[in-house]
């Protein structure tokens, strides 16, 4: 079982616990717990995933292509962000090549179609900031639900459509 409590398929557990190894230690010291969370989900999903691709490559290289791919959606290497490191550092951590960590990275966005500011796979303490996060379709016209009235952001939130309430708390534990 996962920690996640989702179960992962018994070939891939040896795989995704040494992955998980790597990750957790790099996101203790060098991140946050916020981070660590959101690369333990996807790490799950990759190796549930049939076939997993983390069937081939190493624990390291995996490790690396979660952290780049969650770093990416979420600017971590934009100095003005806190917490800021560069992919290159995160390749060097890692022990691998740039290329590698790219090429990981690269393969997990294509497979799972993330995007920038991808809200499945932002931080929540950037969930407030994320413009993407709040888009909603009203009556054909596309609006930013925080600017919505409370009955719309309800209903909203209601449908899976935003991740809180605006001006309520939210998973972060912070009014917007």
């Amino acid at each position: 079982m996962s920690k996640l409590g989702q179960s992962i398929p018994a070939n891939m557990q040896e795989k995704h616990d040494a992955i998980l190894a790597l990750i957790e230690p790099f996101c203790r010291e060098r991140l946050n717990e916020e981070y660590l969370g959101v690369c333990r989900r996807l790490a799950g999903i990759l190796a549930r995933k049939r076939p997993s691709p983390m069937l081939n490559g190493t624990a390291a290289a995996w490790a690396c292509g979660i952290v780049r791919t969650v770093g990416w959606v979420n600017f971590l290497d934009d100095p003005s962000q806190k917490p800021h490191i560069k992919m290159t550092e995160v390749d060097k951590v890692f022990g691998v090549s740039s290329g590698t960590g790219q090429g990981r990275s690269k393969a997990i966005r294509d497979m799972l179609k993330m995007r920038p500011f991808d809200p499945e796979w932002t931080v929540p303490s950037r969930m407030a900031g994320n413009p993407v996060a709040w888009l909603i379709q009203v009556n054909g016209f596309v609006m930013d639900a925080r600017h919505a009235p409370r009955e719309i952001q309800e209903e909203a939130f209601r449908k899976g459509m935003i991740p809180y309430i605006p001006g309520e708390k939210g998973e972060q534990g912070k009014d917007e």
